[in-house]
Parts: structure tokens; sequence; C-alpha cells
């Protein structure tokens, strides 16, 4: 009787101790963190579009706007290079405009940019280009396609061609004065990234300025190559120079670094070309 009687006290003691403790631990917890919200979810739209791309110099792709540049064969040696221009429905493109008196312009480059050749290929019916195409060196050759198919947009395509043999990759100096025959031509203007740029050559022979004759419809052609990925940038001419002025043309390059510029002109009616390595105003990138 005594051990139940001691047992009850001590529950009802423990029972107490319990409820006090809870009562204490209660007045003092800190309260509850708040629980943290999820954050709302990007309100839904409709719009799937792709975001706006910058459009790329030309040169950089064989394809482009549908259009393709197909050559018979890329290994040069044959004497002939042969090839076509596909359209977005893979059919050989028979209709072009005139560009700078030429329905199609061909460039033929060295990776290195040594080599240059501007050439004018004949279609015939089926579609197909041909023109005789000799390489001094083995290596391998960029080939760009300037043209203008009727009802498309204007477009230059870009393809790598192979010449076996051995070569030895050249440099190019930055220079601003070109050699040509017994001609020299000096060029002046700055190229800036992001903005039209006019470029200024003189030729001269001798000292005294040479009278320059107009070459596919103007006082020269120009052809602007980016070093590293040979993009190929329109480069447009000025109006017809008078004789012994200089010759002009406005050129927008879309990014720092250095170019290869190539100048077609005639003087004494043969076509020669100039060469320049130039750097965008601020120097390389």
């Amino acid at each position: 009787m005594k051990t139940s009687v001691k047992l009850s006290a001590y529950g009802a003691a423990l029972a107490a101790l319990v409820a006090v403790t809870y009562t204490v631990g209660a007045a003092v917890a800190p309260s509850a963190a708040p629980v943290p919200t999820a954050a709302p979810a990007p309100a839904h739209t409709d719009d799937h579009s792709t975001p706006a791309v910058a459009e790329l110099p030309g040169g950089l792709a064989s394809s482009s706007a549908g259009y393709t540049f197909v050559p018979a064969d890329p290994t040069l040696g044959s004497g002939t290079f042969a090839f076509r221009i596909t359209g977005p429905d893979g059919a050989p493109v028979t209709a072009f405009d005139v560009a700078h008196d030429q329905r199609l312009h061909l460039i033929v480059v060295r990776r290195d940019t040594t080599g240059f050749q501007h050439l004018h290929p004949e279609m015939d019916a089926t579609g197909t280009w041909r023109v005789p195409l000799a390489v001094g060196t083995g290596g391998a050759y960029r080939a760009f396609a300037d043209f203008a198919p009727t009802g498309g947009p204007e477009t230059t395509l870009g393809l790598d061609l192979f010449a076996a043999g051995e070569f030895t990759p050249v440099a190019h100096p930055q220079s601003r004065t070109s050699t040509v025959d017994d001609l020299t031509v000096a060029m002046d203007g700055d190229l800036a990234p992001g903005s039209a740029s006019t470029l200024r050559f003189t030729v001269t022979r001798g000292g005294a300025p040479a009278a320059v004759q107009p070459y596919l419809g103007a006082a020269g052609h120009l052809v602007a190559l980016r070093e590293g990925d040979l993009a190929y940038l329109h480069v447009h001419p000025a109006d017809g120079a008078a004789t012994g002025a200089p010759v002009a043309f406005t050129a927008e390059v879309p990014t720092a670094g250095t170019y290869r510029l190539f100048l077609d002109f005639q003087v004494d009616g043969v076509v020669r070309t100039a060469e320049f390595t130039v750097a965008t105003a601020g120097g390389a990138s």
C-alpha cells in the first residue's frame, strides 16, 4: 500500500514537472522561422521566336540563304576549275544579275593570303561554270563565289580547295604601300570596326600621278579579307575618279583585327593587283 502511494505521488510530481518545463520552453523559444516561398514561375508567353543574330560576313560558308557552292572537284591541278551554284530547290542556278560588269566573280587565294587571283568564269547552258585556274604552290586555298542570283540576295559563298605539294606559309607585315611593276600605290584612310570607312588609293609612276583607267565599271575593284578566318567583306567603289585623283572605296569591317586588301586597277590597258595589310584603328585584336 505504501509502495502504491509512493508511486502515485512520484507520477504526479513527474507530470507536474513536464507541464512546467513545456510552459517555460514555449515562453523562451524563438518564434519559428518563416517558411520560404518559391519564386513565381515566369509568365508564359507565346513568343517562341529565336533571338536575332548579327549577320555574318560573307564567304565563311559554302551554303547560305538556300544557295550552295558546289565544286566538280575540290582538288586543283587539272588546269580548269568547274563548279555550280545550286538554288533552294537543289537545281543549278542559271540566271544571275550583272554586277561590276560580270555575272559572277571568283576569288581564289591561298589560306595564308598569298597567290590572290580574281577570275571571271564562263557558264554553260547547264549552269556549270568553268575557268582556267593554276596555282604556283601546294597547300589549302580558299575560293569565293560572289554573285547575285536573279530575284535573290547578293551572296558570297566560300569553300576550300587543295593543291598537292609542300608550301611555306608567308607572314604579311603591316603595309600601306604596294609596288607593282613600275607603279607605286599608296593607301590613305583607316578601317573602323562597325562603321563605314573611306579608303583612298593613289597610283603614281616615278612620283607622278598615273592615269588609272576604268575596270569592271569603276575606277578599280577592292577585296578585303579578314586574317584568320578569311571573312570576305563587300567593298563599294565611290564614283569614278578623275585621272590622277585617288581611287576611293567605302569599306565596312565588322570587328577589330588585321585585314588583307587587294586592289585591282588598270593602267595602260593592263590590270594589276596591289596588296596591303592593315590593322583596324586602335590596333589588331
